[in-house]
């Protein structure tokens, strides 16, 4: 049973596409709950059926099967209301290339029948915040690719909407940019705002997620935070790299005193890792202990597993980051063919 404070509920969420192989069953009974005012962050391998979830939620696709409500709209019977209120940010910037950045922003602030004023500060506000106000007056052709998503980006939030859907929205960011989405995303949250955001980034959604769902093959295979998940695949672990000479057997005798589990050596490296409990403890006796030996080190920690560790424990490979080509990388491509 959902509960009553939750944004967007989806149950049972079944969609199939038609493809040149035969059916493909793009989501396969879908199921998720993301409470008022929090962050749900969705990941999956490429194809999991991530933009499909979204898009049924934002009323773009219809679901073959299952129900979900959004802000208490109901997609399938209430879409218009849906629309009403959302904002909704996809993997491609959509701007009217011919308009200036602030003519898209005042368009869509009327399109949300916000009013001249309202939608002409709107678009000053947003243009500001998100450091487009210098190219306000440049036609949108002009801006380079970090700039058409930063002004998509923009056009999510002009309405204020109480539920964001952000698929995939820092695509084609600089490091700067993106770590300036984060602090509007956690602002926006702040002041009650649900958002679901998808990512290929699990940097991203270790950052901003209160709960991360990992989806494959249409499924949620997991559902926790950050923490939790990491949990799943082991605790913390001691790792050790060598300084020339210093000797590996005796820093193994070291670190197998204090592990909780087998101690993995890479001789060829000069790199140790053990597995243990109370880190921070196993640590420093592990240090206190290394000295006494006189086995010289050139790093050592406590290392916790990262999304990407529970991403290849539960998907069977790591993520896909953004690098690759757009040809090479085409996330739920079976969203392309034709509906069955």
């Amino acid at each position: 049973m959902s509960s009553p404070s939750a944004s967007v509920v989806a149950s049972g969420l079944v969609k199939r596409f038609k493809t040149r192989a035969g059916q493909v069953d793009a989501l396969a009974g879908l199921d998720l709950e993301v409470p008022e005012g929090t962050v749900l962050g969705l990941l999956g391998p490429n194809g999991a059926g991530k933009t499909t979830a979204v898009s049924i939620l934002t009323t773009l696709l219809e679901p073959d099967e299952g129900q979900a409500t959004v802000a208490g709209a109901d997609v399938r019977r209430e879409p218009a209301e849906v629309r009403r209120r959302i904002g909704l940010s996809g993997q491609y910037a959509a701007v009217d290339e011919l308009l200036t950045g602030f003519e898209n922003l005042d368009m869509i602030g009327r399109l949300y029948r916000l009013g001249r004023s309202r939608s002409r500060a709107r678009a000053t506000e947003l243009l500001e915040r998100f450091s487009l106000d210098d190219a306000a007056n440049r036609p949108a052709k002009t801006y380079s690719g970090g700039m058409r998503r930063r002004l998509d980006l923009a056009g999510a939030l002009v309405a204020e909407p109480p539920v964001i859907f952000l698929d995939e929205p820092t695509t084609g960011l600089d490091p700067r940019s993106r770590v300036e989405l984060w602090a509007i995303i956690r602002e926006l949250v702040g002041r009650g705002t649900t958002l679901l955001l998808t990512t290929q980034y699990l940097e991203e959604a270790d950052q901003l997620a209160d709960d991360i769902v990992v989806i494959d093959h249409g499924r949620a295979i997991a559902h926790g935070t950050a923490d939790q998940l990491k949990s799943q695949v082991g605790g913390e672990r001691i790792e050790v790299l060598l300084a020339e000479g210093a000797s590996i057997d005796d820093a193994a005798a070291v670190l197998r005193a204090v592990a909780a589990g087998e101690v993995d050596v890479d001789a060829t490296a000069r790199r140790l890792l053990a597995p243990v409990s109370g880190g921070v403890s196993a640590l420093a006796t592990a240090l206190d202990e290394l000295r006494t030996r006189g086995v010289a080190v050139l790093d050592i920690g406590v290392r916790r597993p990262t999304l990407d560790d529970v991403f290849l424990s539960l998907t069977g490979h790591a993520a896909e980051h953004n690098g690759t080509k757009p040809d090479e990388q085409r996330p739920d491509a079976e969203q392309q063919e034709v509906p069955a």
